[in-house]
């Protein structure tokens, strides 16, 4: 058993401390971001009164990998104290046999007295059945504390549940004149050591990160992580390259074999070069081609079906646009400089202004802050 932690004793009512807990379950579920796909990254919390405080006995976390599931963490660190506890829980627990007893099942046989879950999940496998076989075992379920919160850090298993692609989170860096890149798709150095800080960790914090052939040849990106210690949360980097052009020297496929390499390439992409980066340890995935590039939503689907829920988008203005245009963009964050690179740099969006993004009306802010020298600018598919 964990070493117990008391909740600070304060005049909640509570529907106010389930939110409180569920926020802190939440917290804790979000460590694990990235890294467990294609399970979402669930936090749970086992909760009990002792001499009239409330106590955390037990905590989990979805692990890397995506077993064991939160909820069996926190029941094992619980013990035998979880016998009369709550347990929170931010997504519905599992009812399918697979690996492993499913944790509905752990719950019930853990001698737990009321579960606070934040969000039921739509997993065809799932979908109600969990809260059902709880109730069932005569434990009390409350449903929704938190649900907004949670359906954001589970973004990426939603999406993939219900419409069959990948959570897709845009960056971009900008400067305050609207630009991404000096003239001749140059890179420009635009924003701060936090915000670069900042991108970093969404790398580690997503499945995969995906970038067009422009970006590679133009940038030579590794698009790896690198915050100390923190090298093993690279994601899995994809290029879209209808014509198979990442050259064999780019350090992207210099480090296939130690960091995964998905290239998506139009079917008449030639198969020699697919050869020769296959030899180099790229993994290239072919999809139908619109209009002479790769079909985007066809190439989010295949994604989706390699398991990836959460897809971070570092590419130039002509990716980007071509998401926004396509309403495939579920998230941003713009990182906006108070540099000025001139009027001849590269605009942020191909043939549309930097608008298109941040008034897009499917898209609301949630966040802007300072973040050293620049501005964050965070927004969420409504």
């Amino acid at each position: 058993m964990v070493a117990p932690l008391r909740v600070a004793e304060a005049a909640l009512s509570s529907e106010a401390m389930d939110e409180r807990l569920m926020e802190a379950a939440l917290s804790f579920g979000r460590r694990n971001l990235g890294q467990t796909f294609p399970n979402p990254a669930v936090g749970a919390l086992v909760v009990r009164a002792e001499r009239g405080q409330l106590v955390i006995v037990g905590r989990g976390v979805t692990a890397r990998g995506g077993r064991p599931h939160a909820e069996a963490e926190a029941l094992h660190t619980a013990g035998a104290a979880a016998k009369g506890a709550t347990i929170y829980v931010t997504l519905e627990p599992c009812v399918p046999h697979g690996r492993g007893e499913p944790c509905s099942e752990l719950i019930v046989k853990g001698g737990i007295k009321r579960a606070v879950i934040a969000l039921q999940d739509p997993n065809p496998a799932t979908m109600g059945r969990g809260v059902a076989r709880l109730r069932e075992a005569g434990i009390a379920v409350t449903v929704g504390p938190g649900r907004v919160e949670a359906s954001r850090a589970h973004a990426g298993h939603l999406r993939r549940m219900t419409d069959g692609r990948p959570h897709v989170i845009l960056k971009i860096a900008v400067s305050a004149d609207g630009k991404t890149g000096l003239m001749g798709r140059r890179p420009a150095d635009i924003s701060g050591d936090i915000s670069r800080a900042e991108a970093h960790m969404l790398r580690a914090t997503s499945d995969a990160v995906l970038v067009g052939v422009g970006t590679v040849l133009a940038d030579d990106p590794l698009l790896n992580c690198r915050l100390p210690g923190m090298a093993n949360r690279s994601p899995i980097r994809v290029v879209l390259d209808g014509g198979l052009r990442t050259p064999l020297s780019s350090r992207l496929v210099r480090t296939a074999k130690e960091i995964p390499l998905w290239i998506i390439a139009r079917p008449d992409a030639p198969t020699d070069a697919q050869r020769e980066l296959e030899k180099a340890g790229v993994d290239v995935l072919r999809v139908d081609a619109f209009g002479g590039k790769v079909d985007l939503s066809e190439a989010l689907w295949l994604l989706a079906t390699r398991e990836i829920t959460r897809l971070l988008v570092e590419g130039g203005p002509i990716l980007s646009a071509a998401l926004i245009k396509a309403n495939l963009v579920d998230e941003a964050i713009v990182a906006q400089s108070p540099k000025i690179i001139g009027k001849d740099a590269l605009p942020a969006l191909e043939d549309m202004p930097l608008s298109a993004l941040l008034d897009n009306p499917k898209l609301e802010t949630i966040e802007r802050r300072i973040a050293g020298e620049d501005t964050l600018v965070h927004l969420f598919r409504r």
